[in-house]
């Protein structure tokens, strides 16, 4: 008999915990998602709202008031030492003038890295970055934060990843690039032509 009762208090239990798990995963708020549409397809991203909240705020709002929707990939950086890997480069339509530059979320803060899929946002200088965002293809761990490294150590600031469309992001990657840049470091990495971005918007 004491077998049974133990069995029956520990079904109760375990129902319990079941229904306290159900109601914080409903309490949990769930990390928003992006639908990007190309004219080579459609790129699904899901954003790290609660690890990197200033970067992925900041995306969101260029999303929300539609300041991507006309802009362009415009960037295609293959990895010569990771097959298949490197990072496509996005950016808003160019009339629309960026909301004000934001903090720097580093890899180190967030806990978030630079792998396949990864969504991250461009920059200059630490706290310069507004709104141009890459998409990385492969694991790309040299732009994750690297204290003791030369250079100012804080790589980029991973904010969210790809749900589904890589394969899409895999054909942008692989589209001619010869376009003109003012950068020579950066010859034979811009589109030509450039892709444009036909929405964005929350899915």
């Amino acid at each position: 008999m004491t077998g049974i009762k133990v069995g029956r208090r520990s079904v109760v239990l375990g129902a319990g915990l079941a229904a306290v798990g159900a109601r914080a995963a409903l309490a949990a708020p769930a990390n928003p998602r992006v639908l990007i549409k190309t004219n080579h397809g459609s790129i699904l991203v899901e954003v790290e709202a609660q690890k990197a909240p200033i970067t992925s705020a900041n995306f969101l709002r260029y999303v929300d008031t539609k300041a991507y929707d006309g802009g362009f990939f415009y960037r295609a950086v293959k990895d010569a030492e990771t097959p298949g890997g490197g990072t496509i480069v996005g950016g808003p339509n160019p009339k629309i003038h960026p909301f004000p530059p934001i903090k720097h979320e580093s890899t180190t803060k967030t806990g978030l890295r630079h792998v396949a899929g990864t969504l991250s946002l461009g920059r200059f200088d630490p706290g310069s970055a507004t709104n141009n965002f890459f998409i990385c293809a492969g694991d790309e761990p040299y732009l994750d934060a690297h204290p003791g490294a030369p250079g100012d150590n804080l790589g980029y600031a991973a904010f969210g990843h790809v749900v589904e469309g890589m394969d899409v992001v895999h054909v942008i990657l692989n589209l001619p690039a010869g376009g003109a840049t003012k950068w020579k470091e950066q010859r034979g990495e811009w589109l030509k032509p450039k892709v444009p971005i036909l929405s964005m918007k929350r899915a």
